[in-house]
């Protein structure tokens, strides 16, 4: 290992601490990638089988829910992104990203769940509606993982 010299900028050599977020309750946890094909699965279906849209309806509840648990656990003072923002304040930007995609995610999630419910809005409608959403909260979990990647595995600056 090389000396630092006096006044030189220590590099980072390996990757930094895993988080020390404890595994959340079973009460609490983000929406898993099975809730996400069980909606598709629903909305698959023929819209003229009975209940169709209270079967979509009730895939969308663990989704929505899944989605406010994971907001929960990432953000404010106590979240995953603080502790990894103190730990790689480099990953500022890729943070604030993630969190901007909350609040849409979180009103795309509540304006399905009404429109659902209201008959004059076409299974057609839903399904457009839905694989948006599918699609975008597929983007916002590999962004995610992108980031934990990037904090976790990548190596800044070390010696070959």
């Amino acid at each position: 290992m090389k000396r630092q010299q006096r006044g030189e900028v220590p590099v980072v050599t390996r990757p930094i601490q895993q988080p020390s977020v404890v595994r959340p309750p079973a009460t609490r946890r983000p929406v898993s990638a099975g809730e996400l094909t069980a909606l598709a699965r629903a909305l698959a279906q023929p819209a003229g089988q009975p209940h169709w849209r209270e079967r979509v309806a009730g895939h969308l509840v663990p989704v929505r829910q899944g989605f406010v648990d994971h907001v929960r656990l990432t953000e404010g003072p106590g979240g995953l992104y603080a502790e990894l923002l103190g730990q790689a304040p480099r990953l500022h930007r890729g943070v604030r990203l993630l969190t901007g995609e909350h609040p849409a995610l979180l009103a795309a999630l509540a304006d399905l769940q009404h429109a659902v419910r209201q008959r004059r809005v076409t299974a057609a409608e839903l399904r457009r509606r839905t694989g948006d959403l599918l699609r975008a909260l597929t983007r916002h979990r590999q962004h995610g993982a992108d980031l934990l990647w990037e904090a976790y595995q990548s190596d800044l600056g070390g010696e070959t």
